[in-house]
């Protein structure tokens, strides 16, 4: 079209014809605004948050002001190839399952589990992950590479110091928590253990849930050259966990500001009775 008029001295309405084209087509001008510092933005959040996909990167985006319809933002996710890859999927349970009473708040039910990884030069090591099943705060990381029943009970005597003892925990049947020491620990605190199923993860979903996003944007993320790395680096995504990853099941609010708000209407609940 260009060509035809510029160097042929074709009209613009005899170019358009020869390519079956309207000229009003060929002269609209695009009324859209211009999304280079929205895109920057996306592109620049999307490199360090590598695992969100565009609804949590959305989230962020109205935080710091910017405002768009989540339509526009998908197109322009889409556009520039941010889209999350899925990691390998895994065998999941088949049936129906009852759904996990929620409790109606904080320090009324923890979740403890454990998770795997490997250091750069192929020592293993562990993480146990607490979790409050109300707030969604992550509790604890604790990275070593064994983590005995009397160690978990100190771990726990840590938090409960200073956050308050929980009325429940939940937890497999692994032979660290169901040591002496544990049974100990419940005893002398007077806290409820109550013990998932062989085999039904699913039933302590929350700290499940927890693990998965661990995993994926943590472990699978880092090389660790050392314990020291592994326990700083792990230490810093609670942080971030808690303090500034939005979490969907919590309208986009961070679990410390759903623990905020949460502790803010208890007050005013108890002044107005």
């Amino acid at each position: 079209m260009t060509w035809a008029i510029e160097e042929k001295c074709y009209s613009q309405r005899r170019a358009c014809g020869l390519v079956g084209l309207d000229p009003k087509t060929f002269r609209y001008a695009s009324r859209r605004a211009d999304d280079t510092a929205v895109r920057v933005r996306l592109k620049e959040l999307a490199l360090e948050r590598r695992r969100f996909g565009y609804r949590r990167l959305h989230i962020l985006l109205r935080r710091e002001g910017i405002e768009l319809n989540h339509k526009k933002l998908f197109r322009l996710y889409r556009e520039e190839r941010l889209t999350v890859k899925k990691r390998g999927g895994r065998k999941r349970a088949l049936g129906t399952r009852a759904p996990m009473m929620l409790p109606q708040g904080p320090n009324q039910r923890w979740s403890l589990d454990f998770v795997s990884d490997m250091l750069a030069d192929g020592r293993r090591f562990r993480v146990l992950v607490v979790v409050d099943n109300f707030t969604r705060e992550c509790l604890a990381l604790v990275v070593d590479t064994s983590l005995s029943g009397m160690r978990v009970a100190r771990e726990l005597d840590a938090i409960a110091e200073a956050r308050g003892r929980p009325l429940m925990i939940v937890s497999d049947n692994g032979t660290d928590l169901t040591s002496r020491a544990i049974l100990q620990w419940q005893e002398d605190n007077r806290v409820e253990w109550h013990y998932i199923a062989p085999g039904k993860p699913t039933q302590n979903g929350f700290v499940e849930s927890l693990n998965g996003r661990f995993r994926d944007e943590c472990l699978n993320e880092h090389l660790f050259r050392g314990m020291a790395a592994a326990r700083r680096t792990i230490e810093e995504w609670r942080i971030d966990y808690n303090e500034h990853r939005p979490h969907t099941s919590l309208r986009g609010l961070t679990p410390n500001e759903f623990a905020t708000r949460s502790r803010s209407d208890h007050k005013e609940n108890r002044v107005q009775l």
